[in-house]
């Protein structure tokens, strides 16, 4: 999963990431039942979904564009591309969801490339309902690895962000035995950072993790009325930053829903 937009770079970066606070705003807080967790079966009814996804810290608005700069454990700098196309689709388990697009490119050659699906219940929490997703060497697939659908062979859907999040709140986002089983929890609210879009505060902080991968941990920041604006990995010491949240026409964003992976749209 890849798993979704003033230049400030390097130490001021680091030490802006810091910052904030680390207080939990509801100490003790405890997750509501219905947020589902590892292997639990989720029965879920189509019709309290929808595929306008609008909440504040996830919103999908067709034609939304982010633009990130990702810097890899190697040094290496990928930029990453996410849509929000016009495209949805009604998934094995019934619920309509939003076809989100999301291209990995290093030196302008295209190494990844995913169509997520995502969609908002009635209380305006995020679901993830699984990924369409291939990895790429010379223009040839090299992996479908990741790829899953909710309710197909076992996989479940999975929480990307709860209508209220709040610290302690826990929740798997998604679930795939042995292919997709990652997990996340709200550790801090309140917090600040700069990246090249510009500075960014009262940001909701989750730490993603996966027993698939035990010394991976992701810290993410979300902006409200914007999403994700950075991805720093604790371990490897990887980031990925925000570089622009832009617009792009209904034709571009439809393209972007149906072109197959791996080619231009």
């Amino acid at each position: 999963m890849r798993t979704i937009a003033a230049i400030c770079v390097g130490s001021l970066l680091a030490l802006l990431v810091g910052c904030g606070s680390d207080e939990p705003s509801r100490p003790g807080a405890t997750p509501p039942p219905d947020l589902p967790r590892s292997d639990e079966a989720s029965t879920l009814d189509p019709s309290t979904f929808t595929a306008d996804v609008t909440n504040r810290w996830y919103p999908l608005a067709p034609g939304t564009r982010w633009t990130y700069r990702e810097t890899t454990e190697e040094g290496e700098q990928q930029q990453v591309v996410v849509t929000a196309t016009t495209i949805t689709r009604r998934i094995a388990n019934g619920v309509t969801a939003r076809v989100v697009r999301d291209t990995v490119s290093l030196a302008g050659e295209v190494v990844e490339d995913t169509l997520d699906w995502y969609a908002q219940d009635e209380d305006g929490t995020v679901w993830y309902l699984g990924e369409d997703t291939a990895e790429f060497e010379d223009g040839e697939v090299s992996s479908r690895e990741g790829s899953f659908e909710a309710g197909v062979d076992g996989a479940e859907a999975g929480i990307i962000m709860p209508a209220a999040p709040a610290v302690g709140m826990d929740y798997r986002q998604e679930y795939y035995e042995g292919e997709a089983e990652d997990h996340g929890e709200v550790i801090a609210v309140g917090q600040a950072v700069q990246v090249p879009a510009g500075k960014y505060d009262d940001l909701l902080q989750t730490a993603d993790t996966t027993p698939l991968e035990p010394d991976v941990l992701e810290h993410k920041y979300y902006a409200s009325g914007v999403g994700l604006v950075l991805t720093v990995d604790k371990e490897a010491g990887g980031r990925e930053e925000l570089l622009s949240v832009t617009r792009v026409s209904m034709a571009e964003a439809r393209r972007a829903g149906s072109a197959a992976l791996g080619q231009p749209y």
